[in-house]
């Protein structure tokens, strides 16, 4: 009889062991997983800022004087709306 329980005892501990086993496992593959989606999705994140580096040069470069204005002016508007956002305060 006492032997019989020891025995379910060992039979339980088994099993607990096994279930725990999968577990990690389960949550090693996620973890894995999301770690290769957030490197994927770094990389594109940083081939998209370096496309759009090349194109404003390659744009700037091509249109030299209109770029100098565009910037001219979002400066100048920019600076007014700091004014007035000031003065209401």
């Amino acid at each position: 009889m006492t032997q019989n329980i020891f025995e379910k005892a060992g039979d339980n501990i088994t099993d607990s062991v096994r279930e725990a086993s999968r577990v990690t496992a389960a949550v090693a593959d996620a973890i894995k997983d999301g770690v290769g989606a957030a490197e994927r999705a770094a990389r594109q994140g940083r081939d998209a800022v370096e496309d759009f580096v090349n194109e404003s040069s390659r744009c700037i470069q091509r249109h030299p004087l209109t770029a100098v204005t565009s910037t001219l002016v979002a400066g100048f508007g920019l600076g007014i709306l700091t004014a007035l956002a000031s003065r209401r305060r």
